[in-house]
């Protein structure tokens, strides 16, 4: 009865807008006051154990290297080599737009910091060369999902401190279905672009797109350290964070000169205010997580797909229905926090690797950054481009539909995921 009533609760409150960390804080709290063998000191204790992770401490810092680039104007420049390269094809700025999306995905790991800074530059610009508005803020949100797919990417790290599995194999791993999600984006623009009459730019000169390579290539070097420092070994997710923000940092002030120490303040105060949502609501979600092991979730979820769900694909299917409705309302971190514990012993009941179920569980969640009524990059781009909700989901559906067709074909044929990372390091496989 008592779990019930917190159902109904948790509903109630989601219902009148309670923001989420708090919806998850109230209900943890509830429901462990309500529970004789717990006591409530189980709460903060929870909550603190929570985000006590060395792991957990790259969220912050990958925040922080996104908003150094975008402080230091070095997503202007990425913004720039990117036009130089697709900019003459039909829709050239929307084409930029998605491959800024991918590039900028190398190094933050944060889709909100890609839609806020590469929206606020390219959605006016889009408009002002004639593209719709619908377009121009479409192809910003949807594109930006591609930050938590190609790595580094803030969920597969918590993903993996949920698991123990591999961050260089969940890294490698999103690789393809990245650049597969972002390719499929500008096929379909590209459509859209020739059947609209969108501009396209003239083709760039090989000395003007020389130049751009050359400013941008200490950009483009972060996303090697980054990547390939957490692959070989040599450092962790959490230490390729940090030097990603120093050099970041460094290239910002003394390279491209668009940075002053006065700016730092600023910089990081936004970046506390980013990562005290996301780290909140991932300690109210430990707190609630008790009280789930207190009610043997896991173990029931388990029962219930070895009575009624007899094969891996059915409940491969299952999970990632789930996992759509979830990420309506639900960031990714707490959701992943409060859910992956649970479907993890089952997973593992019908033979599923860790890195492949993490990859399902991060692109599924990934298409809630885009959702009604919690999507957080579509409210960004929406309000960026001065559109409503319903006709910026509008835009973005289409998107949509070919990020779920790269997700079914991570879920079952793994093996078009994991066919250049096995070649490239087959020990993390």
């Amino acid at each position: 009865m008592i779990g019930i009533i917190l159902v109904f609760l948790f509903l109630v409150l989601m219902f009148i807008g309670v923001p989420i960390a708090f919806v998850i804080g109230i209900t943890a709290l509830l429901g462990i006051i309500s529970v004789p063998y717990i006591p409530e000191l189980t709460v903060p204790m929870k909550m603190l154990n929570g985000i006590d992770s060395f792991v957990l401490l790259a969220v912050p810092l990958f925040i922080l290297a996104a908003n150094l680039m975008n402080s230091g104007k070095i997503s202007q420049k990425l913004i720039d080599l990117s036009l130089g390269i697709v900019g003459h094809i039909r829709g050239g700025l929307g084409h930029a737009n998605i491959l800024v999306s991918m590039i900028f995905a190398g190094v933050s790991g944060a889709a909100q910091a890609d839609t806020a800074g590469v929206g606020k530059i390219l959605i006016p610009n889009m408009k002002k060369q004639g593209y719709d508005t619908e377009t121009a803020v479409g192809v910003t949100a949807a594109s930006s999902t591609i930050g938590v797919v190609i790595p580094p990417s803030i969920p597969m790290i918590i993903f993996a401190g949920l698991t123990n599995a591999s961050v260089g194999a969940l890294f490698l791993g999103g690789i393809v279905p990245g650049v597969l999600i972002g390719l499929g984006m500008m096929l379909y623009l590209y459509l859209r672009a020739v059947k609209k009459g969108y501009p396209k730019s003239d083709r760039v000169k090989l000395k003007v797109f020389l130049k751009l390579v050359y400013e941008t290539v200490p950009a483009l070097i972060t996303p090697i350290i980054i990547i390939g420092g957490i692959i070989s070994g040599f450092f962790t997710a959490t230490e390729a964070a940090a030097v990603a923000s120093v050099y970041t940092l460094l290239i910002s002030m003394f390279f491209y000169k668009t940075l002053k120490l006065s700016d730092l303040p600023k910089i990081l105060t936004d970046t506390l205010a980013l990562s005290s949502l996301s780290l909140f609501a991932l300690a109210a979600a430990s707190a609630l997580g008790e009280l789930m092991s207190y009610y043997q979730l896991a173990t029931v979820a388990q029962d219930f797909f070895a009575n009624h769900v007899g094969t891996k694909w059915l409940f491969i299917l299952i999970i990632i229905l789930f996992f759509l409705f979830i990420g309506t309302f639900m960031d990714a971190i707490p959701a992943m926090i409060l859910f992956v514990p649970v479907i993890l012993p089952t997973a593992t009941m019908f033979g599923m690797d860790a890195v492949h179920l993490g990859l399902i569980v991060v692109i599924t969640l990934a298409i809630g950054l885009v959702t009604p009524p919690y999507g957080l990059c579509l409210l960004l781009a929406a309000k960026i481009g001065d559109l409503s909700i319903e006709r910026s989901f509008a835009a973005v559906a289409p998107y949509l539909l070919i990020v779920l067709v790269v997700l079914l074909f991570v879920a079952f044929f793994p093996d078009i995921a994991f066919y250049l990372p096995k070649m490239l390091n087959p020990g993390l496989f």
